[in-house]
């Protein structure tokens, strides 16, 4: 997998960013704060935060986007084994089809077209309240952070939460038919996130009404969409020509 198969799922973790806020920025702005408890509506100031807090939030978010890299390569890992254990010949163009379908799916989630995405975060919150018992006393004992290491772990376990976007990449990365490739999904999308959750007391609050804009958020939509019409364009044809695998996203064989 190449860096030009990557941009869509950057543009979807920056243009989807702003859903993060409710998700992770309540927890990053406790970095910085008192807080003994995660806190959902608190907005993180990191621009006039002393260095030590910039260095627990970028450790959050290490640990934050380690996990997504995690769950990418165990679920493109899963796809890999089952693709070995199979004799269906058909088996690696449904993975295509269906890594394809999922930017298409992502692609009208930001234009706002079609929030069909939401629904796996319904189904994540289900598995949620079977893990919350074990996940958050853990999450507790670790504030308020310290260290770096605290920041760190905070992050990693956060990174487990139900979010529909994490969900919805999280297919592609599966779909990938890899695990380094899924691990490469789901860094991509984490490092599309960053700029929001990290900078966002300096240029956040103008990030965020920027990315919120109906017409941001269709051309980000739109070029993600092609990406994915893209792949199913080539799917349709029998992966053919060759050269469009340098453009979509195609699961290794």
């Amino acid at each position: 997998m190449n860096s030009v198969q990557l941009i869509p799922l950057l543009i979807v973790g920056l243009t989807g960013s702003v859903h993060c806020i409710g998700m992770c920025g309540g927890i990053v702005g406790a970095l910085s704060s008192k807080m003994t408890t995660p806190n959902k509506t608190v907005i993180p100031i990191v621009a006039v935060a002393p260095a030590h807090t910039l260095s627990k939030v970028l450790a959050y978010n290490a640990g934050r986007i380690g996990s997504y890299m995690m769950a990418g390569a165990l679920a493109g890992g899963l796809a890999s084994w089952a693709q070995a254990l199979s004799a269906l010949v058909g088996l690696q163009l449904g993975l295509y089809w269906l890594a394809n379908l999922m930017l298409v799916a992502l692609g009208l989630y930001l234009m706002n077209v079609w929030q069909g995405v939401t629904l796996l975060e319904r189904g994540g919150r289900v598995l949620w309240q079977l893990a919350q018992p074990i996940m958050m006393p853990m999450m507790k004992s670790l504030m308020p952070t310290v260290h770096l290491h605290q920041a760190f772990l905070l992050g990693a376990l956060w990174g487990w939460l139900p979010c529909g976007m994490v969900y919805s990449v999280l297919l592609t990365a599966m779909f990938s038919g890899s695990a380094a490739d899924g691990a490469l999904v789901m860094l991509a999308f984490g490092l599309g996130t960053l700029p929001m959750l990290v900078g966002l007391g300096l240029v956040g609050d103008r990030l965020q009404r920027t990315l919120q804009r109906r017409p941001v958020r269709w051309v980000c939509g739109l070029l993600v969409l092609a990406f994915g019409l893209l792949g199913l364009y080539r799917a349709i044809g029998g992966l053919t020509p060759h050269w469009m695998s340098n453009l979509c996203l195609t699961p290794q064989h």
